[in-house]
């Protein structure tokens, strides 16, 4: 079964990605790439692309609904790793879904998650 998140992306290119900026600084434990944030204010910064009318990760390696890898996926911000995809663990998500719809794509569903040789995404 392959992930649906790995042919989406959507959520990549639709939020803006904010940060505190320790999640930046390898001697206080963070992890994100500082090259690929910039400054948004003295506590936080944020994803590069992301923060425009249209947002688009600097992250982000994708075909929006076709295949999508995220760059840094094991060093990606708190705040991505919070945004589940819809009924990956049984619940409902309206960030997944609101995403998925802005970029044409139908929101995930229960059955997108069931192991049956072939994945709808």
């Amino acid at each position: 079964m392959n992930h649906p998140c790995l042919s989406c992306g959507a959520c990549c290119a639709h939020f803006r990605v904010g940060f505190h900026w320790s999640e930046t600084e390898p001697m206080m434990g963070g992890t994100v790439p500082a090259g690929l944030t910039a400054r948004l204010d003295p506590h936080r910064v944020y994803m590069r692309g992301t923060w425009s009318p249209a947002p688009r990760c600097i992250a982000l390696d994708a075909e929006i609904g076709v295949w999508a890898r995220c760059t840094i996926h094991p060093d990606k911000p708190s705040v991505c790793r919070e945004v589940l995809a819809s009924w990956e663990f049984g619940a409902h998500s309206p960030q997944c879904d609101k995403a998925r719809i802005a970029h044409g794509l139908a929101p995930l569903t229960p059955a997108d998650w069931h192991d049956d040789g072939d994945i709808a995404a």
